[in-house]
């Protein structure tokens, strides 16, 4: 029966790759395996002391940190897809790329023992304006997989500063400074958090977070998992 509504689904609403358009075909989830087979690959999942965790050193304690793929940085299919979850309202593959995160962080085995996965927030303004947050679907589709609770709404913006995109690298530290805040401490007390967004680029906005879940909850540890990452080893 749910392969028969999948199948009633798909004659209306057909599953292409949200990376080259391509249908998708039998079996293929995510994106197609033409696109699974050249995806610019971090292979962090499966390397403790990669270049990303390394960006936290002397900043936030990280206990592990990984990235599914390399941000490109000309024009790609890639970079379309990312832009199209983050301002078109293509939610559905946020969540199906956080899945395929999740099967990732399970492969490399660097990631077991999080307890539960917090999804870094927008403001209210910013997200009614979206409509959604990406990194809640991303953060859902990790923890569909690893088979843990999201947090979502317990982990707030406090402050509705200016897009990071819109800032200068220089100044991207100072405008995230101080902006979250934990509602309720108590959830997260003695937990392994695993913080989830869509793409990391100074480390900024997580490093802020991580250290207002901090001040928060000192007994957590925490870890971080991306889909993206502008970082290059």
């Amino acid at each position: 029966m749910k392969n028969l509504f999948s199948d009633l689904i798909g004659l209306f609403v057909p599953r292409v790759c949200p990376v080259c358009g391509a249908m998708l075909l039998e079996g293929e989830s995510h994106v197609c395996t033409h696109c699974k087979l050249t995806a610019p690959l971090t292979g962090y999942s499966h390397d403790v002391d990669n270049s990303l965790y390394r960006t936290f050193w002397g900043i936030v304690p990280v206990e592990r940190a990984s990235a599914l793929i390399y941000f490109p940085s000309t024009e790609s299919g890639w970079r379309r897809a990312i832009h199209n979850f983050k301002y078109r309202g293509h939610w559905r593959t946020a969540r199906s790329f956080g899945e395929w995160v999740g099967h990732d962080l399970l492969a490399g085995e660097l990631f077991h023992g999080v307890d539960v996965v917090v999804p870094i927030p927008l403001h209210p303004r910013k997200k009614l304006r979206r409509g959604y947050n990406q990194s809640d679907y991303i953060a859902e589709g990790i923890a569909s997989v690893l088979g843990v609770p999201t947090s979502i709404g317990n982990v707030v913006r406090t402050r509705h500063n200016p897009s990071q995109t819109l800032t200068r690298s220089s100044e991207r530290w100072d405008n995230v400074r101080e902006i979250f805040a934990v509602r309720h401490p108590e959830r997260l007390a003695g937990k392994h958090i695993l913080l989830v967004d869509d793409v990391f680029t100074t480390g900024a906005t997580i490093s802020s977070c991580a250290l207002a879940i901090l001040r928060s909850v000192p007994d957590v540890r925490i870890s971080v998992a991306t889909l993206a990452t502008a970082h290059r080893d």
